[in-house]
């Protein structure tokens, strides 16, 4: 019988990847995803195209946080990526919308699956988990501190994953992500908003004096992180993603312009609240425990994503 998966949030920019990867492996997929207006639909669905002409793959559109979930499929393994994104926005009355869609639709996923002897239930946490970390590179076994309502959400659907899994026998992983980014990155992420600045003209705004730092993880890495998690992850495991480039804002504009053959035109503005100064991820427990080590580079990673966002926004005149 052939493998199945169900990939939630499969229309974003990690899901959509992860749902290519898996079909081009052989592995049928259900993807689910509710196109949330958190960022244009027509570019999720512009992700799924290739998966849609796919005879494996069947798409539901359906919301985690309320939908009646009896009609997800039995599947050998989730993928559970779906998440509402975004530090920034996720302060005030809008963490209602966090709580519905990272924290209640994680535990009614659990609940649908938890007595489904699955392979493997795979959740995409957040480097936010750390917050302003006290060490770095950060590893696994630091205490979580978040600094912003989106990372409390991420940690809070961490906890249940870990928590069903201890209780109900789940198999369950958890993958802690720096700073995803390549094609298909979301146009509300650093990368994706220079790209598009830079070949329309217009300003980049950058917040402090741009010397904040972050590990930068390249999309195929994460998505080979999945898969990895899937077939070899001890029980509960938890797992950094990324250790593969730590640069600086400023440098990534500057590797970006080259990629690009554009000028930079910067506007410093005040750094907002939530945002740390610094992430690095120490992905020993990648190396040792899923056999990985993250391959692609910052400079080939933004080259690849400023031919993509070329395909969307055109060369700079």
């Amino acid at each position: 019988m052939a493998i199945r998966a169900l990939v939630t949030g499969a229309a974003g920019f990690i899901g959509s990847t992860l749902t290519d990867r898996l079909l081009a492996d052989g592995i049928g997929v259900t993807g689910v995803d509710c196109f949330t207006d958190y960022y244009d639909p027509a570019l999720k669905r512009r992700n799924l195209e290739a998966a849609q002409r796919h005879a494996d793959f069947r798409l539901l559109e359906l919301d985690l946080g309320e939908a009646e979930l009896a009609a997800l499929p039995e599947v050998d393994v989730v993928f559970h990526q779906a998440a509402q994104a975004g530090v920034r926005a996720s302060w005030g009355r809008d963490f209602a919308t966090y709580v519905h869609h990272n924290i209640l639709a994680t535990q009614r996923l659990l609940e649908r699956y938890r007595d489904a002897k699955l392979e493997r239930f795979v959740y995409a946490s957040s480097s936010s988990v750390y917050g302003d970390a006290e060490r770095f590179p950060t590893d696994e076994a630091l205490l979580p501190r978040p600094f912003s309502p989106y990372g409390v959400s991420k940690l809070a659907g961490e906890h249940l994953v870990l928590l069903y899994g201890r209780n109900f026998g789940m198999h369950v992983a958890a993958l802690r992500y720096f700073t995803v980014y390549g094609p298909r990155q979301r146009p509300d992420m650093a990368f994706h908003k220079f790209c598009k600045a830079m070949l329309r003209g217009e300003e980049i705004a950058v917040y402090g004096d741009g010397r904040q730092s972050r590990d930068f993880t390249y999309i195929d890495d994460a998505v080979e992180a999945n898969v990895r998690a899937w077939r070899r992850s001890t029980p509960q495991g938890v797992y950094n993603v990324g250790g593969g480039s730590q640069v600086d804002v400023l440098e990534a504009i500057a590797l970006l312009e080259r990629a690009l053959g554009v000028k930079a035109r910067l506007r410093f503005e005040t750094r907002p609240p939530g945002d740390p100064l610094r992430t690095r991820a120490d992905a020993t427990r990648l190396q040792t425990e899923l056999g990985y080590t993250t391959r692609v580079g910052i400079g080939e990673g933004l080259v690849a994503e400023a031919n993509w966002a070329k395909t969307l926004y055109g060369a700079s005149a």
